[in-house]
C-alpha cells in the first residue's frame, strides 16, 4: 500500500483523541480537517491553547486563520523540542505497536477503516493509560465527573463550611 498520513488532536487533559483525518498526501488541509473535527465536537472554549509541533501544516497561514475564526491561542513546540509533543508521539507510537505493526491493507481506505477502529473502538474507550493512572479515557471521565460532584457537594455543605 503507498504512505497514508494521519493527523491528530488530542486532549491533553483526557488524552482523548477528538479529531484526525487520513490523506494520501501531507498538506495543510490534513491538519485542518483533524482540527475541524475537534471543533466539532467539542465546541472549544474561546481562548482553548491549540499546541502543535512546527510542521508546515500547522504553520501554515490557512491553519492559523481557522485556529483565528474559532478563538483559539496557538501554542508550537520549541525548536528542536520534541518533549513538549510527547502525548501525540505516544499516541503514535501506540498505534504502530498495537494495530498497525506487521498488518498490512491493500488500500488506503482499508487503513483508514483500521485506524477509525483503533481510536473509536479500542483507544479512547478502552485502552488504559498511564499517565491517568492505569485506566482507560472512559473511565477517567467518569471518575474525573464523580470526583467534581464530590467536591462540589462538599464544598456546598454547610457543615463543611463551618
Amino acid at each position: 500500500m503507498p504512505w497514508l498520513y494521519l493527523a491528530v488532536v488530542i486532549d491533553l487533559f483526557s488524552r482523548r483523541v477528538i479529531g484526525w483525518a487520513a490523506s494520501d498526501r501531507m498538506k495543510k488541509d490534513l491538519a485542518i480537517r483533524a482540527l475541524d473535527m475537534a471543533v466539532r465536537l467539542r465546541n472549544p472554549v474561546p481562548g482553548c491553547i491549540f499546541h502543535s509541533d512546527r510542521g508546515s501544516q500547522s504553520c501554515s497561514h490557512d491553519f492559523r486563520k481557522k485556529l483565528q475564526a474559532h478563538r483559539m491561542l496557538a501554542s508550537m513546540s520549541g525548536k528542536g523540542n520534541c518533549f513538549d509533543n510527547a502525548a501525540v508521539e505516544t499516541f503514535f507510537k501506540s498505534l504502530k505497536a498495537e494495530w498497525l505493526w506487521r498488518q498490512n491493507w491493500p488500500t488506503r481506505r482499508q487503513a483508514t477503516a483500521a485506524i477509525f477502529q483503533y481510536i473509536n473502538g479500542f483507544y479512547n474507550p478502552r485502552r488504559r493509560h498511564s499517565y491517568l493512572g492505569g485506566i482507560s479515557l472512559s473511565l477517567s471521565k467518569q471518575e474525573w465527573h464523580n470526583e467534581i460532584s464530590d467536591r462540589h457537594k462538599t464544598v456546598t455543605s454547610p457543615s463543611r463550611l463551618l
